[in-house]
C-alpha cells in the first residue's frame, strides 16, 4: 500500500470527530446528560495535573533556573506582550464577530504556554532544553493565577462580571491542589509514570477531547450554531495566524537585540510563542462554567494549538540546520 505524503494527527483527527458528533448528536454529551461528562471532565482534569504534577522533574527546573535574563523574556512575552497584542485585536474585532469568539481570542493570549510541546520542539531545534523545561512549568504554574486575573479584567471592561473569587478557588482546588499532590508523591511515582509514558499521554489527550466534546454538545443543545455562519470561523483561523507570525518574528527579532546565544534564541521562541491547549481547555471549563458559549470560546485555542505545531516544527528544523 502506498504510503500517505504526509501524517494524519490523530489528535486533531480525535478533536474534529468529537466536534462534528456533538454537532449531530449533542444530548447525549452535555454535562449533565446521560454519560455525565461534567462529572467526568472534571474528574479527569484533576487525574491529569496530578499526574502533569509527579512528571515534572525537579532536578530538570533546577538546571534551567540561573538564566534570569530568558526567564524574564518568556514570561513578560507570556503574560505582558501577548495580552497587549490581545487587547489590540479585541479592539480590532469587536462588533464584527460573535462576542464569545472575540472573549475566545483573548483567552487564547491570555493562556500559559505548552509544556510538552515546547520543550520538543527546543530540544528538536538544538536549544536551551533546561531553560525550557523551567519556562513553560513555571509560566504553567503563574497561568494558574494569571490567567484569570486577565480574563477577569477583560471581562469587567465589557460591563459584565466573571466571579473571579470562584474562578481562581475552582481552578486552586481542580488544578493546583492535584498539581502539588503530585510533586509530593513523584518519589513513589516517577518509575512508573517513565514506563508508561505513552499512555500517560493519551490519557492527557483524551481528557482534552472529552472536554472539547462536551463543550460543543452544550453549545449546539443550546442553539448557538444556528446563529453564525462559517466564514466566521475561517475569519477566526486567519486572526490566529497572523497572531502566531506576529509573535515568532516579534520573539526571534527581540531575543537577537537583546544579544541572546542561539541555544537561549530557540528557548525563547519556542517557549514565548506558544499557548498551552491541554491547560486551556480545562480552564476554560472551570472559568466558564454552565457557558452556553464555551464552544466558541475555545475555537481560537484550537486552531492556534494545530498551527503553532506545524509552523514551529518547521522552524525547529531550521534551527537545528543552523546549530550544525
Amino acid at each position: 500500500m502506498k504510503k500517505l505524503p504526509f501524517r494524519i494527527d490523530g489528535f486533531l483527527l480525535s478533536m474534529l470527530c468529537a466536534v462534528a458528533l456533538a454537532l449531530l448528536w449533542p444530548a447525549i454529551g452535555t454535562s449533565d446528560g446521560p454519560l455525565h461528562l461534567g462529572l467526568v471532565t472534571n474528574l479527569g482534569v484533576s487525574l491529569v495535573f496530578f499526574l502533569h504534577g509527579a512528571a515534572l522533574s525537579r532536578q530538570s527546573l533546577k538546571a534551567g533556573v540561573s538564566n534570569w535574563r530568558l526567564h524574564a523574556f518568556v514570561q513578560s512575552t507570556t503574560y505582558l506582550v501577548f495580552p497587549l497584542i490581545g487587547i489590540v485585536l479585541v479592539l480590532a474585532i469587536r462588533g464584527a464577530l460573535p462576542p464569545d469568539l472575540v472573549l475566545g481570542v483573548f483567552y487564547l493570549c491570555a493562556l500559559p504556554s505548552t509544556i510538552s510541546s515546547s520543550v520538543a520542539m527546543t530540544s528538536l531545534g538544538k536549544g536551551n532544553v533546561p531553560g525550557a523545561i523551567f519556562n513553560a512549568s513555571l509560566s504553567n504554574i503563574v497561568g494558574m493565577a494569571a490567567t484569570p486575573l486577565l480574563i477577569g479584567i477583560m471581562v469587567s471592561t465589557g460591563g459584565a462580571h466573571l466571579p473571579l473569587g470562584k474562578a481562581v478557588l475552582d481552578i486552586a482546588l481542580q488544578l493546583l491542589l492535584p498539581f502539588v499532590l503530585g510533586q509530593l508523591l513523584r518519589p513513589w511515582l516517577a518509575d512508573w509514570l517513565a514506563r508508561n509514558k505513552p499512555v500517560i499521554s493519551k490519557l492527557d489527550r483524551g481528557v482534552v477531547v472529552l472536554i472539547v466534546y462536551s463543550s460543543f454538545c452544550d453549545s449546539t443543545a443550546a442553539g448557538l450554531w444556528h446563529n453564525y455562519a462559517w466564514w466566521m470561523l475561517a475569519v477566526v483561523f486567519v486572526l490566529v495566524g497572523i497572531l502566531l507570525a506576529v509573535v515568532l518574528l516579534g520573539t526571534t527579532w527581540i531575543s537577537r537585540s537583546l544579544g541572546f546565544s542561539l541555544p537561549d534564541e530557540v528557548a525563547a521562541v519556542f517557549c514565548g510563542s506558544k499557548k498551552s491547549l491541554a491547560t486551556g481547555i480545562p480552564m476554560a471549563k472551570l472559568l466558564f462554567a454552565g457557558h452556553p458559549g464555551l464552544g466558541l470560546i475555545v475555537l481560537p485555542v484550537m486552531f492556534y494549538h494545530q498551527l503553532q505545531l506545524l509552523v514551529c516544527s518547521v522552524l525547529a528544523r531550521r534551527y537545528a540546520e543552523r546549530a550544525a
